[in-house]
C-alpha cells in the first residue's frame, strides 16, 4: 500500500508543475494589467508603470515564473495584488467553509446515492427500480444554484427555518454550524447523488446477478447478509470511482453555491480575484484545487487497494 501512496504522489508533482505553469502562462497573456485594475479610474499610464514595478509585474515571464516557483516549494504563494495580504493567509481563512460545504453535500450525496442505488439495483426491472431511475434523472437534471435558490427562498424566507446567511464557523456555534449547513448540503448533494445512485444501481445489479451469489442463496444464506456482505462489497468499487468524480464535480458547483448562501469561501474569493485581476490568488486557488482533487483521488487509490487486493502494486 505504501507503494501505491508514494507513486501517486510522485505522479502528482509533474502535474501540478504544469498545470501550475499554464496557469502562470494563461494570467500572463490576459489582456490589461492588474496594476490598472487596482488603480481604478484614478490610473495614469505613469501610475500603472510605477505600481507594476512595485508588484513586480514589469519584469520577463520566465523571470516572474521562477520567482513563484521557488516561494511556492518554500510555501509562500505570494502577496495578494489587492488587499496586501499573504494569499496562503487568505485560503486559510476561506477554506474551513468551503470543506464544510463539500463535507455536508457529500454526506448528502451518499446517504440519498447509495439508497437510491441499492433500491433499484436489488430489483432490477421493478417498479421501484423505476422510481429510482427517474429521480436520480430528475436530480441531475436540476441545477444546483436552482435548487439552493428554492430551498432558501422556502425554508429560510418563507417559514423561517433556517438562517438566511448560512455559514457560522464550528469554533463560534457548532449547532448554529449545523443549521447552516443543511440547505447547502442538500442542494450540493442532490445533483451529486444521481451519478452515485447509477452506478450503485449498475452495480448492484450485475454482482447479484453472478454465480457465486446463486451458490450463497443455494446453500441458504439470507438475502439481506448476500447484499450487504457480499454483493454490495463487490459493487463498493466502481462506486468508489463514480464518488471520485462526484467530489470534483461538486467542488466546482460549491462555487455557485457559496453565492447564493452567501459562504466565505474559496469560489467567492477566486471569483472576486478574477475579476479584479488579482492573479497571485487565482494562481494560488487553481493549485489548491488541484491538491484537493489529487489527494481525493488518493484517498480513492488506497480504499480500492483496501478493497480489492488485485488493485495493490506488486
Amino acid at each position: 500500500m505504501l507503494k501505491l501512496v508514494l507513486s501517486r504522489l510522485a505522479l502528482a508533482v509533474p502535474q501540478l508543475l504544469l498545470l501550475s505553469f499554464f496557469v502562470f502562462l494563461l494570467t500572463y497573456l490576459v489582456p490589461g494589467s492588474p496594476a490598472a485594475a487596482i488603480l481604478g479610474a484614478a490610473a495614469t499610464p505613469a501610475g500603472v508603470a510605477q505600481l507594476e514595478a512595485q508588484l513586480g509585474l514589469d519584469r520577463p515571464f520566465f523571470t516572474r515564473l521562477g520567482d513563484w516557483y521557488a516561494h511556492a516549494f518554500q510555501g509562500d504563494l505570494g502577496m495578494s495584488y489587492v488587499s496586501a495580504r499573504p494569499v496562503g493567509e487568505l485560503f486559510a481563512e476561506r477554506l474551513p467553509a468551503t470543506f464544510s460545504l463539500m463535507l455536508g453535500g457529500l454526506v448528502v450525496a451518499l446517504l440519498l446515492g447509495l439508497g437510491l442505488g441499492l433500491l433499484g439495483g436489488t430489483k432490477p426491472g421493478s417498479i421501484r427500480d423505476r422510481v429510482a431511475t427517474a429521480i436520480s434523472a430528475l436530480t441531475m437534471s436540476v441545477p444546483e444554484f436552482w435548487v439552493g435558490i428554492v430551498l432558501l427562498l422556502v425554508f429560510a424566507v418563507q417559514l423561517g427555518l433556517v438562517p438566511v446567511v448560512a455559514y457560522v464557523p464550528f469554533e463560534t456555534d457548532p449547532v448554529g454550524w449545523l443549521r447552516g449547513l443543511i440547505l447547502p448540503s442538500i442542494a450540493l448533494g442532490i445533483a451529486g447523488a444521481a451519478l452515485i445512485a447509477r452506478q450503485t444501481r449498475t452495480a448492484m445489479a450485475e454482482a447479484l446477478s453472478s454465480r457465486y451469489v446463486d451458490s450463497l442463496t443455494a446453500a441458504g444464506v439470507p438475502r439481506g447478509r448476500v447484499v450487504f456482505r457480499y454483493a454490495f462489497k463487490n459493487a463498493l468499487v466502481p462506486v468508489l470511482s463514480a464518488t471520485g468524480i462526484t467530489i470534483s464535480i461538486m467542488l466546482g458547483a460549491s462555487f455557485a453555491l457559496e453565492k447564493v448562501f452567501a459562504f466565505p469561501g474559496i469560489g467567492t474569493l477566486m471569483l472576486r480575484s478574477v475579476t479584479g485581476k488579482d492573479f497571485a490568488v487565482v494562481q494560488a486557488g487553481v493549485l489548491l484545487i488541484a491538491v484537493m482533487i489529487i489527494v481525493v483521488n488518493l484517498v480513492l487509490d488506497v480504499l480500492y487497494g483496501l478493497i480489492n487486493p488485485k488493485a495493490r502494486p506488486r
